[in-house]
């Protein structure tokens, strides 16, 4: 009976273990609209995963420790985070890039007299931005020394709102349209333009999982993949039902986003090689970058970091 027992139990740890589905690292939005497409549409039912599931997730929510924990089959990370992980021991895996593009950047009011990232961090004035991070180490060392004042972000545009000298991180496509709802116009710049440009809304998987259900994982990419083209082309069913999910960003914002996030999904690149694709090249640049920021050791391989055959 003893013996019965733990075979079952082991058996429900499996099947918690390998459960269909993708653990999103935030609430339905524009950013996630692929998956969601993919889901609505029955892609994944159509591809032979016939009980997928999106999980929403919030605000630090370690989809890199789930994946790697096997407590979740699918997960979404950056690509520096992806090689932290890596450097830590975990055995995740890149399959596909949602954004060829990093969208994430600054907003400034469009009275401050600055026209790059260097002139915003060599000027007076405050920036919000979450320390510690991999392109915040990076554009700290970048543009050292620095006349700016480097305060903590803590979510929102109040702070943005009630200070001209103010400056913040933000989604191109998310804080920049909150402001233009409060009558403010702000000028943005990537973070790309410092040259540190990683993969962002990456898919990662353990190695285990791609071992063991090849199948699987190529059916899962094939229909996250038409997921995607499907919702680039027509995304208003795919939003409205994201909307009825997450009522905190209402329809206008949603249709506003996914027309500015397009340029950093879609690319010349994607157009050639197919959309999610990923290249060496850029994987051993954000690698050495990592290396220089001290974060990573050299001697990783980063032809194991992501994997590009399984489509």
């Amino acid at each position: 009976m003893k013996n019965i027992l733990v075979i079952l139990g082991i058996l429900a740890f499996n099947q918690q273990i390998f459960a269909q589905e993708l653990a999103l690292n935030w609430k339905p939005e524009p950013e996630f609209g692929g998956f969601y497409e993919a889901l609505l549409n029955k892609d994944y039912e159509k591809a032979g995963l016939t009980k997928f599931a999106v999980l929403p997730g919030g605000a630090g929510q370690p989809d890199p420790q789930m994946v790697a924990a096997k407590k979740a089959m699918f997960g979404l990370a950056a690509a520096d985070e992806v090689i932290l992980a890596r450097a830590q021991g975990a055995k995740i895996v890149a399959l596909y890039a949602v954004y060829q593009e990093d969208p994430q950047g600054f907003m400034i009011h469009p009275e401050k007299k600055v026209n790059s990232l260097k002139e915003l961090f060599q000027s007076e004035g405050t920036i919000a931005l979450q320390k510690g991070l991999s392109y915040t180490l990076w554009l700290e060392k970048k543009f050292s020394p620095m006349k700016a004042k480097l305060v903590p972000y803590t979510g929102g545009i109040t702070s943005f709102i009630k200070d001209k000298n103010y400056s913040q991180q933000c989604f191109i496509f998310a804080e920049p349209i909150a402001a233009r709802r409060e009558g403010i116009n702000p000028k943005t710049f990537l973070i790309s333009e410092s040259g540190f440009n990683p993969y962002l809304t990456v898919v990662i998987a353990h190695e285990d999982t791609i071992k063991e259900n090849p199948t699987m994982v190529k059916a899962f990419l094939k229909a996250t993949r038409q997921g995607w083209t499907t919702y680039l082309k027509n995304p208003k069913s795919t939003n409205e039902a994201m909307q009825k999910m997450n009522p905190s960003m209402d329809i206008a914002t949603f249709e506003e986003a996914t027309k500015l996030q397009d340029a950093f999904i879609s690319t010349k690149e994607t157009k050639q090689k197919g959309l999610g694709i990923m290249s060496l090249d850029r994987w051993k640049k954000l690698y050495d970058q990592m290396i220089e920021l001290k974060l990573v050791k050299p001697g990783m391989d980063m032809t194991q970091a992501f994997r590009t055959d399984l489509f």
